[in-house]
């Protein structure tokens, strides 16, 4: 059964996207499919139809495929004009409860927005997207999700001669800070208005549209989703890589899956990125930098809350200022919960914070740390592994658990909920990635994702997946798909 697509964001008009078709693909085929996703679309297609309207071959009913448009800071650096040059979004799709989602395929072919780029990704990038969103989305992480991936059987050379690909990204929106930012350099306030109503229609139904504060109030629920999807990186120890404006999402989901990685000996400076030099989107730093780009996204909207700048500024500088409150809040609130904890204290931001010290200081794993101590508490019994570095932390800890938590068992739950057993740990992910481009054989790929989709659970393939590779890491590096 196939669905009627509408396109509401097409219809804006030229200036927000332009009309281009997918390119031709003589001979696609399924690599991956994401049955539970398609079904709570209501997508219920035979394999053939899933190659064909996922490679861009066969449109849907009221399909108008578009290239959107949009601006960026990268690396700080402003670009007026980056825009889909490698994408094409379908159109928006409703399920049976209502939500509307967007369906936009990646390596689809050039664009307008291309550049010098050929408008192909390769395989490894595109099952890269698939494995990470999932493994997020299992996480408990907001995140865009992958629907499919259909190899083109096509070469192409990157670094090396490979196999290409095409992802489907479904999100409840691509509208990024950058999209505004396109406008808003170019002075066309009136675009930035349809893109504020469209937003807020689309994510935060409970502005009025009508009301003039309702800039003012975006901006504030904008940083309320910001700073949820930040406290839930950090809690399982992801790192972006690549934060740049048009990669941050107004609906508060996690987008482009390019020089990601998942952090393993704790180190707050942690950067995998092969484009980070400076250190820019490290672990530890991502806080700041999404502040830095919401400030970019107020700058935008200042010309339509009032038409005296200084006013403007006047009204947005206390809303921007609350992000650091707001944050350490839940931040120390996240963490208290990783410890068992349902309220932070003074006390248990301190023992966080000498446990993180200490495991910096010792070199030791950041998700396996955090899974120790829940057994332990769990079991009663003190984790051999971290004996000798955590000894006096660890009786500190338990002394003040024991003081604090109003039973064991809710401690338990919040530490099961909040420290995972599995991540998708670097060198297994490079591996089966590898694997898939080599071979085309999806079966441990496979095997994996099924352990990721059950991350706070020990399931039959959770233990091959468990260790860790610190030597690994050291010398991990990640790239842009492009």
């Amino acid at each position: 059964m196939t669905s009627t697509l509408f396109h509401r964001y097409a219809d804006l008009g030229r200036q927000f996207a332009l009309p281009t078709m997918p390119a031709k693909v003589k001979n696609p085929a399924v690599l991956l499919w994401n049955q539970p996703l398609a079904a709570s679309l209501g997508l219920d297609l035979t394999t053939e139809q899933q190659a064909q309207f996922f490679s861009g071959q066969q449109l849907f009913p009221g399909s108008k495929p578009v290239a959107m448009a949009y601006a960026g800071h990268q690396f700080g650096h402003f670009n007026p004009q980056l825009g889909d040059g490698r994408a094409h979004l379908l159109g928006e799709i409703q399920n049976a409860q209502g939500q509307i989602h967007e369906l936009h395929l990646k390596g689809s072919g050039r664009t307008p927005f291309s550049r010098n780029g050929d408008g192909k990704c390769a395989i490894k990038p595109a099952v890269r997207e698939y494995l990470m969103s999932e493994a997020l989305h299992a996480l408990g992480v907001p995140t865009t999700r992958t629907l499919a991936v259909i190899s083109t059987n096509e070469a192409l050379f990157r670094q090396e001669s490979t196999m290409g690909a095409i992802v489907t990204r479904v999100a409840t929106s691509h509208l990024r800070v950058g999209t505004f930012e396109y406008f808003a350099a170019r002075g066309m306030h009136e675009e930035v208005n349809q893109l504020t109503d469209l937003c807020i229609d689309r994510h935060y139904p409970d502005i009025d549209k009508n009301q003039p504060t309702k800039y003012i109030q975006l901006l504030k629920q904008a940083i309320d989703k910001q700073v949820d999807l930040l406290i839930h990186w950090l809690r399982v120890g992801f790192i972006h890589g690549v934060m740049n404006t048009d990669n941050t999402l107004l609906s508060g989901e996690t987008i482009d899956y390019g020089p990601c990685a998942m952090l393993g000996v704790y180190d707050p400076a942690a950067v995998y990125s092969s484009i980070d030099d400076y250190g820019r989107y490290a672990f530890a730093n991502q806080p700041n930098i999404a502040h830095w780009n919401l400030a970019r996204f107020a700058e935008c909207l200042i010309p339509l809350i009032d038409q005296d700048q200084d006013k403007a500024v006047e009204l947005v500088k206390p809303v921007l200022n609350e992000f650091s409150t707001q944050f350490k809040t839940a931040y120390q609130q996240m963490m208290a919960h990783k410890l068992g904890f349902e309220q932070a204290s003074t006390e248990t931001t301190q023992l966080a914070e000498e446990l993180l010290k200490l495991m910096q200081q010792t070199q030791l794993d950041y998700t396996q740390t955090f899974q120790s101590l829940t057994e332990a508490f769990i079991h009663s019994a003190f984790p051999a592994k971290e004996h000798l570095k955590l000894n006096d932390w660890y009786h500190h800890w338990q002394s003040l658990l024991n003081q604090q938590a109003q039973s064991k068992k809710k401690a338990q739950q919040l530490m099961r909920a909040n420290n995972p057993v599995l991540i998708p740990r670097n060198h297994h992910v490079e591996a089966v990635l590898s694997e898939v481009e080599q071979t085309s054989n999806t079966e441990s790929l496979e095997k994996f994702l099924s352990a990721l989709s059950s991350p706070y659970l020990q399931t039959d393939y959770t233990t091959m997946f468990q260790d860790a590779k610190p030597q690994y890491d050291e010398a991990y590096r990640t790239f842009c798909g492009t």
